[in-house]
């Protein structure tokens, strides 16, 4: 199974929109696999993916699904959803009917059946596995959830600072974000006498926070 901080095997993969390789050259990409094609649930998840998709587009992320099923039921499945819920699923989906992409990645779990468990991977534009979920087939995703953690991914690389529990909406700091804890004791003094000032807010030398 890939772990956290490895980067994605490059692969080409046949999808509904022909073949791809992957990873996406300098992009972001989420690849999330459902369980079946012609399920409730993940008639539900790839429906709310399509109504933020232009969300995921404005982080200069593209989205692309995956499950053990062939081409031809994916692409009817796309009808159904088009013809009968009026959604037009634009992303591709991955065909791996024989189950290549799914060894590589570990989504198959013996102990929950045969199928793709419901899984995310959030690839960075450098193709490192920056985050990873798992649902359980009883259980839909939250896809604001996903944009939420792209989002934090995206400005804890460019500002060099870590996301708090439930940001922007912290019960702590509100939308602030943490600054990296000082390193030497020399640090930690100056930390604490910038939070004395109100150059920073902080509870501590190792809990500061500032807006951004």
């Amino acid at each position: 199974m890939i772990l956290l901080g490895e980067k994605i095997s490059e692969m080409v993969v046949k999808t509904t929109h022909g073949e791809i390789k992957l990873p996406y050259e300098g992009k972001w990409f989420v690849l999330f696999a459902h369980p079946a094609d012609f399920t409730p649930v993940c008639t539900t998840e790839f429906v709310a993916f399509q109504k933020r998709y232009e969300e995921f587009k404005k982080l200069n992320c593209e989205l692309i699904g995956l499950s053990i099923d062939q081409t031809f039921s994916h692409i009817k499945w796309v009808e159904w959803i088009k013809e009968k819920l009026g959604i037009s699923i634009e992303f591709p989906i991955i065909a791996d009917d024989l189950g290549e992409v799914s060894k590589k990645l570990g989504l198959i779990h013996p102990a929950k059946g045969t199928n793709t468990v419901r899984a995310v991977f959030v690839v960075d534009p450098k193709g490192v596995v920056r985050l990873i979920l798992y649902y359980p087939q009883e259980v839909g995703r939250n896809i604001d959830e996903i944009l939420r953690a792209i989002k934090a991914l995206q400005i804890s690389d460019e500002k060099g600072v870590a996301i708090p529990a439930n940001w922007p909406n912290n019960e702590l700091i509100g939308n602030r974000v943490i600054i990296p804890p000082a390193r030497t004791i020399k640090d930690a003094a100056e930390r604490l006498e910038k939070i004395k000032k109100g150059e920073i807010g902080g509870f501590d030398w190792w809990f500061a926070y500032k807006s951004i």
